[in-house]
C-alpha cells in the first residue's frame, strides 16, 4: 500500500466533507460549498464548481465554520447544499449547473452544512441556524427539476397561529403537546 496521486485543493477553512465515488469520479466539497472532481484512478482533475457563496455571511450566519460534509449523486447530478441555503445539481460528468434552488429566506440567518439525502426522486436537506433561534426544519425538492416538494418542522409553531400547513397538521398538533412553556421563542 502506498500514496497513488493526491490533490491540493486551496479553500481554507473546516474540512469536514466525506467524498463519494460514483463511475470512476471522486466528488468531495469543501469549505464554501465548492465542489471537485477527480478521476479516481489518476486524480486527474475533471471540473471544480463555485456557487460563489458571499464570504459575508460568515459575519452573520454562521455560527461555527465553513464547511460542507459532502455531496449526493442522483441520475448523473452531484448535488449539494451551501452554506448561504442554496441547492446545487449539477452534472456529474461536466460540472455544468442543472438547477439550483433557494432552500431558505435570505433574511433568516440559517445555513445547509450537511449532504444532502435523495430518496424515492427527492432531494432532503435540513438547515442549520437554531444558534441564532431560527426554527429548524427538513424540506424535499424534486431531485430531476429542484422544485420544493415539501417542509417538516422539527418543532412546533407559535399555537396562536395555527398548525404550519396540511401536510403537518395533526403531528404539529401531537407535538405541541409534548412542549411547554414559551418554546416559539426560542
Amino acid at each position: 500500500l502506498g500514496l497513488a496521486w493526491y490533490a491540493d485543493m486551496i479553500e481554507k477553512g473546516q474540512w469536514q466533507s466525506t467524498p463519494v465515488v460514483v463511475d470512476g469520479r471522486i466528488y468531495v466539497t469543501t469549505p464554501w460549498s465548492k465542489v471537485y472532481a477527480y478521476d479516481a484512478a489518476t486524480g486527474k482533475p475533471l471540473w471544480r464548481y463555485d456557487p460563489k457563496v458571499p464570504r459575508e455571511i460568515a459575519a452573520t450566519r454562521l455560527c461555527c465554520n465553513n464547511s460542507n460534509r459532502g455531496v449526493s449523486f442522483y441520475k448523473g447530478k452531484i448535488i449539494w447544499g451551501t452554506l448561504d441555503g442554496r441547492l446545487v445539481a449539477v452534472d456529474a460528468k461536466k460540472g455544468s449547473k442543472v438547477w439550483e434552488t433557494r432552500t431558505t429566506d435570505i433574511k433568516d440567518d440559517m445555513s445547509i452544512t450537511g449532504a444532502p439525502r435523495v430518496g424515492n426522486g427527492l432531494v432532503f436537506i435540513g438547515q442549520g441556524g437554531g444558534e441564532y433561534f431560527q426554527r429548524g426544519y427538513l424540506s424535499a425538492y424534486d431531485a430531476d427539476t429542484g422544485q420544493f416538494r415539501l417542509k417538516f418542522y422539527v418543532a412546533p409553531g407559535d399555537p396562536s397561529k395555527g398548525p404550519d400547513g396540511a401536510a403537518s397538521d395533526n403531528v404539529m398538533a401531537m407535538a405541541a403537546k409534548t412542549w411547554n412553556g414559551e418554546w416559539w421563542k426560542t
